[in-house]
């Protein structure tokens, strides 16, 4: 490890006034980060505190403070901003590392240079609690427990838990909107959306502490029911919530547990199963968000399994009615345009695999010249970067039509056939499918519209599935450099209103995105990208 650049590591403690417990957690790591050429950082979410700048000095740790609360999140991203090492390491100020924590995080981290992601065992510690448990439940504190080997895990909690730099490059930090419940879990759901893992690693654990009146049943309680108001809060969040009749089970379940087995830790479940119910029937208020910018739809259109179901249903009425204006399209399409030269590209995820090559497979049933170029992303570049970097490969030259396909899509059967023959019928020179009912959309205008057959329109998005024809090319390629491309869409519809190009929907071709908007990446940075490039650039 001697040729690792110094520091390597870095160990960040996000806190609020909690001085005694972070005490004890810098005593747990101060000597392991020395013995490693680390950095330690406390980042203080409230005004300076001179007192805890100075117990964080006297463990040879820098201080950094908000000076006002912003959140755990927040102060994440403020720790990373100001760290120096490329492997950084965030503990809660509540815990306890164990012996070896560091050594083993650094010998995994070399181990797996595949990974992106590392944590370790979080065992809940109630010192000189009144708590009675039986013992059949978890302590009411987070904890994991994946047993005495290394293996790749779904998530690491927050409490224990290590990223690559490059990790944060990729998911762009940590959404600051999520409070409580869910911080952490969400930066790793946009990562292992890019393809990265996570590794639990069997000896790097810490005890997760609860000390003096924060063990006692009163306050445990307390803070469950604060935890259940935010899981509920955060399970909206991802469209998971349960129905209101299943949390209404589970709080009669921790009821009967409770007298049946005389366990206060009963009570404690009993809470935060309350705290749930009361998020379900009177939401607290969201904080106030400043309106969303003109060039962004309004709405998310991601899908819960209510619509998401509601959606199927409509979709297959549509269907049926449609079908036989599908037939004759069918027919209509064999014959015209004439044999067009389509490039298809996309850039393809390993975990779309499977849907990628269903799309494949339809594309490549059409009597066009269809060439289908599915790259891998590059590490830590956007999507337009990615393309540019495939067009380069396969300059455009005689190609009548380029495809972009994201590689979350499911394509209708037939697809590339009637959705041209609709497209060259209309004129159109930059069109899209429509949206299925059953598909996450965040434009209203982009839903399919039964007896259609396409319609002319003053915007098309710039995905899931986008044609250009060759009267844009040498206007809109190459694209930008950008990652996510929010503001594209709404640029080129004012470039094309400057050259008279009919843009449209194909309403007789509906597709379907599998996956929400935004689900891989924060929405504000998406929306911050854009702000940037539209800056001095038209738009509609």
């Amino acid at each position: 490890m001697s040729d690792r650049p110094d520091p390597f590591v870095s160990v960040i403690f996000p806190t609020r006034r909690r001085r005694e417990y972070l005490r004890v957690a810098l005593e747990s790591v101060a000597s392991q980060v020395r013995a490693h050429r680390g950095e330690l950082l406390v980042v203080e979410d409230d005004p300076a505190d001179p007192a805890t700048e100075r117990l964080t000095a006297d463990h040879g740790a820098r201080y950094l403070s908000h000076g006002a609360p912003r959140g755990l999140n927040a102060a994440r991203n403020t720790g990373a901003a100001a760290a120096r090492g490329t492997l950084l390491c965030f503990l809660d100020d509540d815990v306890r590392a164990w012996p070896g924590w560091l050594s083993a995080l650094l010998t995994a981290e070399e181990r797996c240079p595949e990974h992106l992601v590392f944590g370790g065992p979080i065992r809940a510690d109630l010192e000189n609690t009144n708590l009675h448990a039986c013992g059949r439940e978890p302590l009411p504190v987070t904890s994991l427990d994946l047993g005495p080997e290394d293996h790749d895990a779904e998530f690491a909690w927050g409490a224990n838990l290590t990223l690559r730099r490059r990790a944060i490059d990729m998911a762009g930090g940590f959404d600051e909107s999520l409070d409580l419940y869910g911080d952490e879990e969400d930066l790793q759901r946009r990562l292992r959306a890019k393809g990265g893992r996570v590794r639990y690693v069997a000896a790097a654990g810490v005890d997760h502490r609860r000390a003096g009146p924060d063990a006692r049943l009163n306050a445990l309680a307390t803070a469950a029911y604060r935890r259940g108001r935010n899981s509920r809060r955060y399970d909206g969040r991802k469209h998971a919530m349960p129905a209101l009749s299943a949390e209404m089970r589970t709080l009669v379940g921790c009821l009967v547990h409770t007298v049946r087995y005389r366990c206060g830790n009963g009570i404690v479940m009993t809470a935060h199963t309350a705290g749930r119910l009361r998020e379900a029937l009177a939401p607290l208020p969201q904080p106030p968000a400043a309106a969303d910018p003109d060039f962004l739809s309004g709405e998310s259109g991601t899908l819960n399994r209510r619509s998401r179901t509601s959606g199927a249903a409509r979709d297959a009425v549509a269907d049926l009615l449609s079908a036989p204006d599908r037939r004759q399209l069918r027919r209509a399409a064999r014959r015209e345009p004439p044999r067009r030269r389509v490039l298809v590209v996309s850039i393809g995820r390993p975990e779309h695999a499977a849907v990628t090559a269903a799309a494949v497979a339809e594309l490549e049933t059409s009597r066009h010249d269809v060439a289908i170029r599915v790259l891998p992303p590059k590490p830590g570049a956007g999507k337009w970067v990615n393309l540019n970097a495939a067009l380069a490969a396969q300059p455009l030259e005689s190609e009548d039509w380029l495809l972009l396909l994201d590689d979350d899509v499911v394509l209708p059967v037939p697809f590339l056939d009637p959705f041209l023959f609709a497209a060259e019928r209309f004129g159109l020179r930059l069109a899209q499918p429509a949206h299925a009912y059953n598909s996450n959309a965040a434009w209203r205008v982009t839903r399919r519209r039964p007896g259609v057959l396409a319609r002319t329109t003053s915007f098309v998005e710039i995905g899931p599935v986008t044609a250009l024809h060759r009267d844009t090319f040498a206007t809109l390629l190459p694209f930008p450099d950008l990652h996510m491309g929010w503001g594209l869409d709404v640029h080129w519809a004012a470039l094309a209103a400057e050259r008279d190009w009919p843009l449209g929907i194909v309403d007789a071709t509906p597709i379907r995105h599998t996956r929400p908007v935004a689900s891989a990446y924060p929405r504000e940075r998406a929306v911050a990208e854009a702000t940037t490039f539209l800056a001095g650039r038209p738009y509609v």
